[in-house]
């Protein structure tokens, strides 16, 4: 149990008795951090939620926005982090198979998905375990059931060799006359029970998820992670559509953390019902469950219907043609009450209110103390640090992983992994783009630029697509909250979050928080992944490889002098040290809503190629633009606009924030330099796409083409071979 002694005293108290052991095992799992978002809920509130394209924010299984006239948006996000650092194939599979679900559960049809994943370093040989397994996990299951992952991200670092973290978005497209919700709003209706049988798998998940790792969670908490079964997944998909498209269906909610307890009790309260069901009805896998064991086992596949008595003919017919099992498990009752009978006995009678909306803990949040002291730093020549960081594994190629994934089903992908962004046809003028960022290094020397800094990369990620930013979703990713200093951890990101997506008008529609990740003693740094969504008009599609000889390169935004928790700090010079760099809001929203200006007003295409820059600085950025393009460049580092008197290893690594590149040709460079100086937004040509080397005189760089790209492309590949 992890139910406090003020937890059980509140229990008591509103009871009026004490719970049974049943009962006792259905408030553990609701009162769980996982279930409840006991100590998160008040910091959330931080963010904006509504919007004019919001459809359906946070409260549901995932969130929806307006995307076309007839069609709308839905995207969730989710975490699988303690049952991947257990059993990494499976705990990723499922991560994949629950968020899936979310999407169904809407009503819609998942057409996308992405991961976030952080490991610690490849040299490890567990480490390289997980890694491979993980990517294994999300590869399987999604390639099975036919859904494209189409982008994401990888981190690499010490802070996460114990605990990993697993994070996956599926978006989806709903008719918006077709959306459904996680709720039973009509007593005498009954809930109907389809999907993969119950098992033992997965019992006590949520609370697993809601207490710190041990060394010997790998063989304790192994039952815990459920089983994967993407097979049975594909036969719920689209059975669940077909439901969808024939049947009146009045709810509809899948079955993930907390089981049955937490999907019959959730879709009651929503209602402002009750629930009464029947444990003898309910498919097992195995003999000799009991109620405990049914009532909180997290086994996969499952979906909940409520419907009206009428209808139940026509959809247990559809379950039937798809061969999937099936059951009518209980009804929608007016008293407030999730009664659950065995043979028509009750072992369970529990107020919905009190399951569904447990009470909020006050967490004390803390500055942690950091060592201030800073470590001088003697630069290196700018090639061998380029050629460093390109071979680093936090910015090295990510081919390795996504060549594993299925990212041409459904014929929707339009760019595929590895720009800046995956784009995604919805028809044939209209599309959407997608990516996910979070630099944990920066969230630990600064939560709250850190925090900041995910929004924003994640915002330029799908302008440098030639995108308007239309929603994000989140999974925050932090320690044990009930120490203060990982609290303030939590609420300094959130605010920063909060601030960006305030300023850009980005509703928060969905997202996740995942607590506890910790072993031992080993607080993961913080970790804020952000997922963006933009609309954008197909023609608009801006890519980063360099196209044309002779284009003009022009740098958008201000360089500063911050190294600190950078890339080119971490990889050749291992330190972390410093402040993280600062996130100027106003100036990144401007440059944003500058290059979308002039994307949308570029009818001859005079725009060729688009980059945003992030990890490893202008350096890196260039390197990427000229190896994807097979084409070189000729720089000149004077001309970046920004602060004086810089080094050169500052102006090429600093990871200032709102900063892009483009190139154009001679004829428009400076027409678009005019205009964006115009608006008060710092811009300047630095260079042209030039010969097969990067050349930058005044950093005495010169480099060939082919060796950028060997550098880049094979360091994941070497350590997995």
């Amino acid at each position: 149990m992890t139910l406090t002694a003020d937890e059980m005293d509140y229990i008591k108290n509103e009871l009026g008795r004490d719970p049974n052991p049943l009962e006792y095992g259905m408030l553990d799992i609701m009162f769980s951090e996982h279930c409840s978002y006991k100590s998160s809920r008040p910091v959330l509130a931080l963010f904006p939620t509504e919007g004019e394209k919001v459809i359906m924010g946070p409260g549901d299984d995932a969130g929806i926005v307006d995307l076309t006239d007839e069609l709308g948006l839905v995207m969730g996000m989710e975490s699988h982090n303690h049952p991947s650092a257990i059993e990494p194939y499976g705990g990723a599979g499922t991560g994949i198979g629950g968020i899936i679900r979310d999407i169904i559960s809407m009503g819609a049809m998942p057409v996308a998905l992405l991961d976030s994943l952080r490991f610690g370093p490849l040299e490890d040989q567990r480490s390289r375990y997980l890694f491979e397994y993980v990517v294994k996990g999300i590869s399987d299951y999604g390639n099975r059931v036919g859904i494209p992952t189409v982008g994401g991200e990888v981190e690499f670092d010490e802070n996460f060799q114990f605990n990993p973290l697993v994070n996956v978005v599926c978006a989806g497209l709903v008719r918006k006359d077709s959306i459904v919700r996680g709720i039973a709003p009509n007593a005498g209706d009954v809930f109907v029970l389809m999907g993969g049988r119950t098992g033992r798998d997965g019992i006590h998940g949520v609370t697993f998820a809601s207490e710190e790792l041990t060394s010997s969670s790998e063989l304790e908490s192994r039952p815990a992670v459920q089983v994967a079964d993407p097979f049975t997944k594909k036969q719920v998909m689209e059975a669940t559509l077909e439901a969808l498209e024939k049947i009146n269906i009045q709810g509809l909610k899948d079955l993930g953390g907390g089981g049955l307890t937490c999907c019959i009790s959730e879709m009651a309260a929503k209602g402002g019902n009750g629930a009464r069901m029947e444990l003898t009805k309910v498919p097992l896998r195995e003999e000799g469950m009991t109620p405990y064991e049914i009532m909180l086992s997290e086994s996969q596949e499952r979906m909940v219907f409520v419907v009206n008595p009428q209808d139940v003919e026509g959809l247990l017919t559809i379950f039937g043609k798809h061969e999937l099992p099936y059951s009518v498990i209980g009804q929608v009752t007016s008293n407030g009450r999730m009664v659950v009978t065995q043979e028509g006995e009750v072992v369970a009678d529990l107020p919905c209110e009190l399951l569904a909306d447990p009470p909020l803990v006050e967490r004390e949040a803390r500055e942690p103390l950091r060592n201030k002291d800073y470590l001088e730093i003697e630069d290196v020549s700018a090639d061998e640090a380029l050629l460093q960081l390109l071979s680093s594994l936090n910015i090295a190629s990510k081919k390795w992983v996504y060549r594993q994934y299925d990212h041409e089903v459904q014929v929707r992908t339009v760019v595929k992994p590895g720009d800046d962004a995956a784009v995604l046809r919805v028809d044939q003028e209209k599309g959407f783009t997608l990516t996910a960022d979070c630099n944990n290094i920066h969230c630990y020397l600064d939560p709250y630029h850190g925090g900041a800094g995910a929004v924003a990369e994640a915002i330029r990620n799908v302008v440098a697509m030639g995108s308007a930013p239309l929603c994000m979703v989140d999974c925050l990713n932090f320690g044990n909250p009930e120490k203060p200093e990982v609290f303030w951890q939590f609420k300094e990101c959130v605010q920063g979050m909060s601030d960006v997506a305030r300023r850009f008008n980005l509703p928060v529609i969905s997202g996740n928080v995942s607590f506890y990740n910790e072993t031992e003693g080993v607080t993961v740094n913080p970790s804020p992944v952000v997922s963006v969504a933009g609309a954008i008009d197909l023609k608009d599609i801006r890519t980063m490889p360099f196209k044309n000889e002779g284009d003009l390169i022009i740098l958008i935004g201000n360089t500063r002098p911050e190294l600190d928790g950078s890339e080119y700090h971490k990889t050749v010079h291992g330190v972390v040290q410093g402040n993280a760099p600062i996130v100027d809001i106003e100036a990144e929203y401007q440059s944003a809503q500058a290059v979308l200006k002039l994307v949308k007003s570029d009818d001859q295409l005079r725009i060729t190629a688009l980059h945003d820059l992030s990890s490893g600085g202008l350096a890196v950025a260039l390197a990427e633009m000229a190896l994807e393009g097979n084409h070189g460049a000729v720089v000149d580092i004077s001309k970046v606009p920004g602060e004086e008197d810089m080094s050169p290893i500052q102006v090429l690594f600093s990871e200032s924030h709102g900063r892009y590149l483009l190139t154009a040709s001679k004829d428009s460079a400076a027409e678009i330099i005019k205009t964006l100086t115009n608006s008060g937004i710092p811009a300047s040509s630095i260079g042209q796409v030039e010969g097969s080397s990067l050349v930058i005189n005044q950093a005495e760089l010169n480099i060939e083409v082919e060796e950028l790209k060997n550098s880049h492309q094979k360091a994941i590949e070497e350590f997995m071979a």
